[in-house]
């Protein structure tokens, strides 16, 4: 399953020109992140393109406005990022590759200029990201690999044109484009280096807050309807994930040898069991759940612990927000100041403010 809202943010090694390690690795983010850029064209030229399908033109129109109320209402960034659009011809912007031992669900993590250290490596070809994971699992590791729609370069491809939109999400339906758009955004407004569940957290967080407002005020009765039904699927499915997550925390903690691998089994195939029968009460067009389908099918240490980096810490965050009087300058203003501190020190400041 491409996990819902999942960005990559980039490794900032368009920014590594020489001295670095694993310059293959390098080279291809950059070249890759080129291309996406050399491919973007303002929206407003997509606009009045003849040739261009009407329904994408309805796309990027609808992508006008939400990226104008992010600036108005969510205080988010006004910069050059999500004004241009590019068709990149495949399904996703990049692949990243996670990995975690087998009695562990702490993600490997590898360090890069500026970004600092992450718990995922990104690839802009799929064959590439398959062949590194296939590698990190010939050395004893779970490993996952997964579609990302969306990466975010913290602003610092601005100065170039920005993000652009992409095909890979403008089809989305309306909500979740707002939704994506936002957690994009909120990337570039706080970034605490070598914390990948503080940011993504953060990011999910603004993410969630800002489409419910947007959806409330801004969009179609028919948006919001598809919209909560949507949500509310991924919220049953992330509850149960959280439950088995935990199950396996414990399972690692106080379980050894062949007992420990016993119980791992279990629970892995409990999940797999509670999520067929949550599966079966969904209804409608089967094709639209084949993502948790395949997520569900390869699950492991690597795709669980992915997952935690996204939801741990955005109760904190949404408490905060409330705590703030649900004012967005002084929000993010709080936020900054969490980023600024000790890792250890800004958790648990959140786990109180929760």
């Amino acid at each position: 399953m491409a996990l819902g809202g999942v960005v990559a943010i980039a490794a900032a090694s368009v920014l590594c020109l020489s001295g670095c390690a694993d310059l293959g690795y390098y080279w291809q983010s950059a070249t890759g992140h080129l291309q996406i850029m050399s491919a973007a064209r303002p929206v407003e030229e997509w606009l009045g393109d003849a040739q261009a399908p009407e329904r994408l033109k309805s796309r990027l129109a609808l992508s006008r406005r939400i990226r104008a109320y992010a600036v108005r209402e969510l205080r988010l960034p006004d910069n050059p990022s999500y004004h241009r659009y590019a068709d990149l011809h495949r399904t996703a912007a990049v692949w990243n590759v996670v990995a975690a031992p087998p009695y562990s669900l702490t993600l490997k993590r590898w360090c890069f200029p500026v970004t600092g250290c992450v718990g995922y490596r990104g690839y802009f070809s799929e064959a590439e990201a398959r062949a590194d994971a296939a590698s990190l699992a010939s050395e004893g590791l779970e490993t996952s690999v997964y579609p990302v729609p969306a990466y975010s370069t913290l602003g610092w491809m601005n100065w170039a044109g920005g993000d652009p939109l992409l095909n890979t999400f403008i089809y989305y339906p309306d909500g979740e484009l707002a939704r994506l758009i936002f957690h994009e955004l909120a990337h570039q407004v706080v970034y605490a280096k070598d914390d990948t569940t503080f940011n993504e957290s953060f990011a999910t967080a603004v993410e969630r807050l800002g489409s419910a407002r947007w959806l409330a005020t801004e969009a179609t009765p028919a948006a919001r309807q598809e919209y909560a039904q949507f949500d509310g699927r991924r919220k049953q499915f992330r509850a149960l994930a959280l439950a088995t997550r935990k199950r396996l925390e414990t399972v690692y903690a106080h379980a050894e040898g062949a007992q420990r691998d016993k119980l791992k089994q279990a629970t892995l195939q409990e999940f797999r069991e509670q999520y067929a029968q949550l599966r079966a009460g969904w209804g409608g067009d089967p094709a639209r759940w084949r993502g948790y389908d395949r997520w569900v099918e390869h699950a492991n240490n690597a795709s669980f612990a992915a997952q935690a980096a996204y939801d741990d810490l955005v109760p904190g965050f949404e408490a905060l927000f409330e705590r703030e009087g649900r004012d967005w300058a002084r929000f993010y203003d709080a936020v900054k100041r969490l980023a600024a501190l000790p890792k250890d020190e800004r958790d648990r400041l959140l786990e109180e403010t929760h």
